[in-house]
């Protein structure tokens, strides 16, 4: 009798570990929904219209992309707060060559992409070798690409852009029936509706065979009725989520980018060197630097790096706007910081994954959008903005003193 009260005590025990350490692995994804539900309720459903799903993807597209390299400078305990420059910039050298010069899209963009590779190797080449924290060099980047815009540009927006050039951030994929299908009463996109059963099939597939590994070799498994709570949630969100695009379009251009994004750099965080080696740099320099590391390089590669995200991002805002304009990207460093930070990454360094910037970005997204909705004045928002920033840094802050 003894044996069996134990055995169900240690049962019990373990599975309300498993459960807390779910718990706090998806509680970024519990608040995305529950502000999904307020924003909802408060824009009487205006939020979770097609239209407007598809919409807080291509306004949310850049930010992304900014928040996936920004994540990495910040686990190398670093931070960038050029990005919103380096996008104007690029807009800025886009326009004058496909607008002005008539040069083609694709020499175009890939001009702008070793523009970016070397803003991101002069920043690096302060930070990493000259030894020059990287919030004054990347403040000071900030400053002169800001300028240099407005110098190139002679203070004024050069556009618009062709169709070939626009068609990257307003584009959708094409649908494989020439004619939309009827589901409960709406007209859909069928290729969106495929795409997300393959998703949902791919995310089943992916995790049955996570846990088959977990215990093969005897490592702790999540109870079978959470994995298949998980499992019908994760599969229903996918679905819902490209019905809704379905519903308007079909599956954006962009989407396709930034899903590509994700997982090259979702492989390269979790499953490289090179990535092990940045959070190494993140939790302790010195020690990674005596183990072998090379710091300095890997710290000069996050920035590369970052410069050609932020290349990316500047082609897909100039796309948007459809012109080059001294102003584009003012406060995008805000929101790239912000969403790394909401989704978990620590200030630092060191801690930090691609799946918690996502969520951060959205959550900001979904703040954004639904303020914008019920009319939320845009200084009233910059300020709702700044405090989730200091709540998110003092949540960090306040885990870590506990770990002490």
């Amino acid at each position: 009798m003894k044996e069996t009260n134990d055995t169900k005590a240690i049962a019990k025990t373990s599975g309300s570990k498993i459960l807390r350490g779910n718990m706090r692995q998806y509680s970024m994804v519990m608040a995305l929904v529950l502000l999904i539900v307020l924003f909802y309720f408060l824009t009487g459903g205006k939020l979770l219209k097609p239209l407007n799903i598809t919409n807080l993807i291509l306004q949310n597209g850049y930010i992304l992309i900014l928040a996936i390299g920004m994540l990495l400078v910040i686990i190398t305990a670093r931070i960038d707060l050029s990005v919103g420059s380096i996008v104007a910039f690029v807009g800025a050298i886009a326009a004058i060559m496909i607008v002005n010069m008539k040069i083609g899209v694709i020499p175009t963009i890939l001009v702008c992409l070793v523009v970016g590779a070397l803003i991101g190797a002069w920043q690096g080449f302060w930070t990493a070798y000259i030894k020059i924290p990287a919030f004054i060099t990347t403040l000071s980047s900030m400053l002169i690409f800001r300028g240099l815009t407005i110098a190139v540009l002679d203070g004024r927006s050069i556009g618009p852009f062709p169709d070939s050039f626009r068609a990257i951030s307003s584009s959708f994929v094409p649908d494989i029936v020439s004619e939309p299908i009827m589901l409960f009463g709406a007209q859909l996109n069928l290729t969106a509706l495929i795409a997300g059963f393959l998703i949902c099939l791919y995310i089943v597939f992916r995790d049955v065979n996570k846990r088959r590994a977990k215990s093969k070799y005897g490592f702790d498994t999540m109870a079978i009725w959470f994995f298949i709570i998980k499992q019908v949630i994760m599969c229903g969100a996918t679905m819902a989520f490209f019905y809704l695009l379905a519903a308007y379009n079909g599956i954006p251009t962009l989407l396709i980018i930034l899903i590509v994004l994700i997982v090259i750099y979702s492989f390269v965080t979790s499953k490289s060197v090179i990535g092990r080696r940045i959070y190494a740099v993140g939790g302790n320099e010195s020690a990674a630097r005596l183990s072998g590391i090379n710091t300095k390089r890997l710290v000069f590669a996050t920035n590369v790096n970052m410069g050609v995200l932020s290349a990316i991002a500047g082609i897909v805002f100039a796309a948007r706007l459809n012109a080059g304009t001294p102003k584009a990207g003012t406060g995008f460093e805000l929101d790239a910081i912000a969403s790394c930070f909401i989704g978990g990454a620590s200030v630092y360094g060191g801690t930090g994954t691609i799946m918690g910037a996502i969520l951060g970005c959205f959550i900001m997204g979904v703040m954004n959008n639904g303020m914008s909705i019920i009319g939320v004045s845009i200084d009233y928002q910059q300020a709702i903005k700044g405090l989730v920033i200091l709540l998110a840094v003092a949540v960090d802050m306040i885990a870590k003193d506990k770990e002490k």
